[in-house]
Parts: structure tokens; sequence; C-alpha cells
């Protein structure tokens, strides 16, 4: 897979997608997550029983063996999906690259009952990517303030839900992360919520992508989406309430 050209550019190898940019800020949900300044984030496939615990050692690993140098500064995504099943899209100032499988489903149910899945799947599709997994990296060329790219993460994260929801009937899995990146050279931008341009691009970027992965990884595989978390390999419902209260004054 040679290297794309939008501004954030990707390419794919050994089972590893690298996003590049020179000079990036980047915010992750994931592992080893948080900001830092890098040229590169990557989504890494693992495989199937996958147990490793030494997380770090692992990326290095997968990270050495695709040949990508200087790598331990990006932030890392882990999926269970492969990167064949990777797609990207781009409008305006984002691009935005996705991995979307729905092994490991965690549905919301608006009218809970009081049963939930098994201690033994709820515990164990906590401890590492399941099969599944909606890994989404999400770059923009404008530069960001602090709070706007700390909210790109909840614009991308309600895309991403919606768009779930509307292919799946799920809001998400119980492993998806997602990095968002910034240019700190380019045009400031103070806000990037769904009314500007740059949150509405990246809505428009994630749903295109998480939905284009999804088509990749199963109906080009002519595999069948879980149609509720029974059916699914791992996966949770939260069956509980929480208490309702109105603050005091």
């Amino acid at each position: 897979m040679t290297e794309s050209d939008p501004a954030y550019g990707a390419f794919r190898r050994d089972g590893v997608l690298r996003v590049r940019r020179p000079g990036t800020e980047w915010l992750s949900t994931g592992w080893n997550g948080g900001r830092r300044t890098a040229d590169c984030a990557y989504n890494v496939s693992v495989p199937e029983g996958w147990d490793r615990t030494d997380l770090g050692a692992y990326v290095d690993e997968r990270l050495e063996r695709a040949e990508f140098s200087h790598a331990s500064d990006g932030p890392v995504l882990l999926t269970g999906v492969d990167q064949a099943d990777a797609r990207g899209a781009r409008y305006g100032p984002v691009t935005a690259y996705a991995t979307a499988g729905i092994s490991n489903p965690a549905a919301l149910p608006m009218d809970p009952d009081e049963q939930s899945v098994s201690d033994d799947s709820r515990s164990d599709s906590r401890s590492h990517p399941g099969p599944g997994t909606v890994n989404v990296i999400a770059g923009t060329t404008r530069a960001l303030a602090p709070g706007a790219l700390a909210n790109l993460i909840a614009v991308a994260a309600e895309a991403k839900a919606a768009t779930l929801l509307a292919e799946t009937g799920f809001p998400g899995t119980t492993t998806d992360a997602i990095v968002v990146g910034h240019d700190p050279t380019g045009e400031r931008v103070e806000f990037s919520g769904s009314g500007t341009d740059v949150g509405a691009a990246t809505r428009a970027c994630v749903r295109e992508a998480v939905s284009a992965s999804l088509r990749a990884h199963y109906e080009e595989r002519d595999e069948t989406l879980p149609g509720s978390v029974a059916d699914a390999t791992y996966g949770v419902s939260t069956d509980v309430r929480a208490t309702v209260f109105r603050p005091s004054r």
C-alpha cells in the first residue's frame, strides 16, 4: 500500500497502519495515551488469541518488524481488525482513518432491565483489544486551541457512535479508541464543535471512514454483524440504572 496523498498520509505494512504529518500534536484515548508531539500515529492489528500484557515491548516489536523508524514517540492504537480493512476519508482541513469490527459490542439500552452479560465476558473484553474494536485516527491542518483539540475527541466519538448505531445498532465496542491531531503551525482555530469547519469536516470524515471499514470487514469478507450482545463473541450491555438526583444549591 503506497503512501496516500492527503495532508495526513497513510501507509500500511505488516499489520500496522502509519498516519504521518511532521510536527503533529496528538491527543490519544488509547494505550499510553495523552498529548504528545510526533510525526506519526499508528494503528496495530493483533492476532487472534493475542494475550500479551507487556504492551510497550509488544508495540516496539511490531513497529520494528514493520520497519517504521523513530516510532516510539507517536500514539499507538491496538485492534483485532486487519489493517487491510482500514479506510480513510478527507474533507476540507480534516483527514480520518478507521478500522471497525463489532465482535465485542457495548450496548446501552435506554430501557434497561437488571440482566447483564456474564462477568467473565465483561472482564475479558476490558483486558485486551477484542476481535472487534473501532479505532479512529483523525487529523486537521488547523492549529487548535488546547480545549478545541480535546473537544475534537468528543466530536469524533459522537460521529463514530452515530455511524455505528445507524449501521449496526450499537454505539460502540468495549475497546474503542480515538486519536486526534492538529498542526501547531496551521491557521489558529479556537473551537472545534459540530458547527465549525473543523468539527463538521471531522464528523463527515469519521462517518465515511467508519462506514467504509465496516463494509470492508463484513460485506467484502462475507461475514455477519452480530444482532445482539448475546449473538456476539464478546460484549457487554449496560443494564443497570443509576440514581438520578438534583444538585444542591
